[in-house]
């Protein structure tokens, strides 16, 4: 196996990356509750196996209020009680995202998100998807 040092995507990628943290200033402003879009970004980091960004999203998950019970059942959501339907929605569409698979429902888990969130939300949750799923991919190659 050959070893080889990982591009500095930090370093060679500054305009990018400031690119990509106005992007998520923006999300922040869009209304999806604090708690649940740290549960957001540490269940697609659990996913694609991030262990910084899932350190990383655990700690700031606790560090805003988000209890060690419920952190430590994420990765089973659908088996527990912990969490609301408005939660597991958002969870099954972040998932959905995140594992694309070409027989999901797509429309059953969007009727789902439309009873708990407006379509400015459900906007909002598949942006925070769609940038957690980035920003894994960029730490995954600095491993």
């Amino acid at each position: 196996m050959t070893t080889t040092a990982p591009v500095n995507f930090y370093e060679h990628a500054a305009p990018i990356l400031i690119a990509l943290q106005a992007v998520e200033a923006e999300i922040a402003k869009a209304g999806i509750e604090q708690s649940l879009h740290h549960l957001l970004l540490l269940r697609a980091s659990q996913i694609n196996g991030c262990g910084f960004c899932v350190k990383m999203h655990t700690g700031d998950a606790r560090k805003h209020g988000e209890s060690n019970e419920r952190l430590d059942r994420l990765v089973v959501w659908r088996h527990v009680s912990d969490y609301t339907d408005k939660e597991k929605a958002a969870f099954a569409w972040v998932e959905a995202l995140t594992e694309v698979h070409v027989h999901t429902d797509l429309g059953a888990l969007r009727a789902e998100l439309k009873k708990h969130f407006t379509d400015a939300e459900i906007s909002a949750i598949t942006a925070i998807s769609a940038m957690i799923n980035l920003w894994n991919r960029i730490q995954i190659s600095q491993h």
